[in-house]
């Protein structure tokens, strides 16, 4: 009877939290289109960081309750699942992907230096301070490559953000907030009973929940012809998760590493990161590319169910 009550808070919480992040997707986005902000800008760092609301949320939840080994999980598992489901998904959906805007030129760049950057941080099996600053630091530079080449469209072009999109966006804040402390809670409980480590359910229920934004956010925008924004908002929020939903909690406490994440799952998003460069190279993303996309997602289910 436990349990079905802690699924049940677990359930609530999660669709609260990403209720709430889609509120405050909408809201930044509209803020964003109102100060002249490019799609691809959009949703590369706007919609991105508004995505990866409920992993940072999640994340800062667990340090507080002593579960610091859900953070490594839930970043590795959600950028696996960014790429893996949600980008595979949404190539599968529409068939092809055509890329407006070359990747390589900063994008894809930063992404694979994010990637190859938690590999070296992690590679001791601890995360130190020095290190969370300068995860925090090589997003801010991004951050600044990112605005520094927005094309800004005319004020007469521009839609007017309305009261309501600066009251959704704190109102989905503070409810992102209590959100994560419910799902942590239940997952914390659901752990016990079944005696499942909770890194296990971080890489696969909490990432696939918390990955819910990018799914919809992706298959949304690629099929109202928006590209640019399903693959920015992919890129976009690997990138957040990496620097910002690891360097956060490592600075509020410190966390748990586990070995099998560094031996295993830590290559596999790595490998991840490389085919998705490889994959947008050409500035075309097809059906046949996703479905292998979906095969490696299997994978990573497949060893999960195994441990």
């Amino acid at each position: 009877m436990d349990l079905l009550l802690y699924i049940g808070i677990f359930i609530a919480a999660l669709a609260t939290l990403l209720k709430a992040s889609n509120w405050f997707v909408d809201s930044a986005e509209s803020i964003g289109l109102s100060m002249g902000i490019s799609p691809f800008i959009i949703g590369v760092t706007i919609v991105a960081f508004g995505t990866s609301l409920p992993e940072l949320a999640t994340s800062i939840a667990s340090v507080f309750a002593g579960q610091s080994e859900i953070v490594v999980g839930n970043v590795i598992g959600s950028n696996i699942t960014n790429i893996a489901l949600v980008l595979g998904l949404t190539a599968i959906v529409v068939k092809n992907i055509h890329l407006d805007n070359d990747l390589w030129l900063i994008d894809m760049s930063f992404l694979w230096a994010s990637a190859f950057m938690l590999w070296f941080v992690l590679a001791d099996s601890h995360l130190s301070t020095f290190e969370c600053i300068l995860l925090i630091l090589a997003l801010i530079l991004f951050l600044t490559y990112s605005f520094k080449g927005n094309e800004r469209a005319d004020s007469d072009d521009r839609p007017k953000a309305l009261p309501k999109h600066y009251l959704l966006l704190v109102l989905g804040g503070v409810l992102v907030y209590f959100g994560a402390e419910y799902t942590i809670y239940a997952i914390t409980q659901i752990s016990t009973i079944l005696t499942i480590p909770p890194k296990l359910i971080a890489l696969s229920a909490v990432a696939i929940g918390t990955s819910l934004p990018e799914v919809v956010v992706s298959l949304t925008a690629a099929r109202r012809g928006k590209a640019s924004i399903a693959i920015g908002n992919v890129l976009g929020s690997n990138i957040f998760n990496t620097f910002i939903v690891m360097a956060v909690p490592g600075l509020i406490g410190n966390l748990e590493i586990p070995a099998d994440i560094i031996s295993f799952y830590l290559p596999l998003m790595i490998v991840m990161t490389i085919l998705f460069g490889v994959m947008a190279f050409d500035r075309l993303i097809t059906r046949w590319e996703g479905w292998i996309l979906l095969l490696f997602y299997l994978l990573f289910m497949g060893q999960i169910v195994q441990s």
